[in-house]
């Protein structure tokens, strides 16, 4: 970037800049410049958020292999436990140890106890649905944002978005099926995720704006672990971890902060409009995920529900950016 403002000065100081052909040039050439670093931000946004998703998928898959021969809650535990040796020493070398306490705010330790409900959903969802239909069935959290906000707040919403929202739940119905034979009444779980989630980024508002990203993660990665261990120790026969439990549990904690700390170099460098629609690519890493790792296809239905979630949440994005209010963010969990 200094180099760039160099250019710029020792561009205006040319010695043709009295001639009236050069000073066009010069403002076409200023102009051209400035678009094309804009464009190179946008797409260093695009990535980082691309990347955000698929680190979530990757965590996820980890998960849903570990379930395979262990209880979902004690997973939760060892994820948590890893995600947590990962966070510390990036608090400490970003220098954010003094903003620690504030991880311990009661609006932050409420949105976080949002998102201890919505995990324990999704992880119990996670042991028995494909991991594609239960990603898509959380997807519908923006529009349940929207319709919480209205009911709860009396933020107007319009009739346009509420139709969108109707089409959003449908299309999470055509992945859940309720009543065929691909069904799963698992699938309940999905949609208490999507609330969870919901109630997790409508809380977020309340947070004190100063709160450092990184703080908010700690406290998120430490109510969920110490959660599911109490319910871990209550209601399940532990496991004895093995060294393929470590081994995915410390990957699936490296992917859950790259997962974070990629979204906030995305939103926090490109603009919100750019960068929301790219986050239902993580629709697109579950299927991989799925067919590649489990071998788990969608079928027709579920693939038009898919279709039509993301429809109405990119539809719901443009409306929100247009109109210039906050975005609502896709679901991470």
């Amino acid at each position: 970037m200094p180099e760039c403002r160099q250019w710029r000065r020792d561009l205006r100081k040319t010695p043709l800049r009295s001639s009236a052909f050069c000073s066009i040039l010069r403002r076409i050439t200023l102009t051209l410049f400035r678009t094309s670093m804009a464009f190179s931000q946008n797409l260093r946004g695009i990535a980082a958020i691309l990347v955000a998703t698929g680190s979530f998928v990757a965590n996820d898959t980890c998960m849903k292999l570990a379930l395979a021969d262990a209880p979902p809650f004690q997973v939760l535990v060892m994820r948590g436990l890893a995600a947590i040796l990962w966070c510390l020493p990036v608090i400490y070398f970003m220098g954010l140890i003094r903003h620690v306490p504030k991880a311990f705010n009661p609006w932050v330790m409420l949105r976080s106890c949002s998102e201890l409900f919505a995990i324990l959903c999704f992880i119990t969802a996670l042991a028995h649905m494909p991991i594609a239909d239960l990603t898509a069935i959380t997807q519908i959290s923006p529009l349940v944002v929207l319709l919480g906000m209205w009911l709860l707040f009396g933020e107007k919403v319009g009739g346009l978005r509420l139709v969108l929202i109707g089409f959003g739940v449908t299309g999470a119905l055509l992945v859940a099926q309720p009543g065929g034979a691909a069904a799963s009444p698992f699938a309940v779980f999905g949609f208490l995720t999507a609330a969870g989630v919901a109630a997790r980024d409508i809380l977020s508002r309340k947070v004190p704006p100063r709160t450092p990203a990184l703080a908010v993660t700690f406290s998120t990665l430490l109510i969920v672990m110490l959660g599911a261990l109490v319910l871990s120790l209550l209601f399940e026969t532990q496991v004895m971890p093995t060294l393929r439990h470590a081994w995915l549990m410390f990957i699936a904690g490296f992917f859950l902060m790259c997962g974070h700390s990629f979204v906030f170099m995305a939103y926090g460098r490109t603009p919100a409009r750019v960068v929301a629609p790219f986050n239902y690519a993580v629709m697109i890493w579950a299927g991989l995920s799925g067919i590649l790792v489990f071998g788990q296809f969608p079928d027709t239905l579920a693939v038009a529900g898919m279709a039509l979630i993301m429809a109405a949440g990119l539809a719901v994005v443009f409306l929100e950016g247009r109109g210039g209010k906050a975005i609502p963010a896709v679901a991470e969990v």
